[in-house]
């Protein structure tokens, strides 16, 4: 159960994240709402799934592939750029986040 809370968190996240890009600035209404509605979700869920979970590797999992769905999400949705050093990037994040997976035991 706690990793589906974490999914959930992780896209609640995301689409908070990729709704503030839309909101210029906090100055659209409707992308302003789901803004603070998706993090607020976001947040309620990762606490929850943090009652069964070790904050260590959740975290990095959340952070990491909320990073991840924010660049995917910024390139589909905004057209924005990739460069190769972007790309490295993401990989090093993947890798963190399954070193950080692996090494640290999920659930206490």
């Amino acid at each position: 159960m706690g990793i589906l809370l974490v999914a959930g968190a992780i896209v609640s996240e995301i689409a908070a994240t990729l709704s503030l890009r839309a909101s210029h600035g906090l100055t659209r209404l409707g992308p302003s709402i789901l803004v603070v509605v998706g993090y607020a979700a976001a947040f309620v869920l990762l606490a929850q799934a943090l009652k069964t979970l070790d904050v260590g590797p959740v975290y990095a999992v959340w952070s990491g592939l909320g990073t991840i769905g924010a660049l995917i999400g910024g390139m589909l949705l905004f057209d924005e750029n990739v460069r190769v050093a972007t790309v490295a990037g993401a990989l090093l994040i993947v890798a963190g986040v399954a070193v950080m997976y692996a090494g640290g035991g999920l659930e206490h």
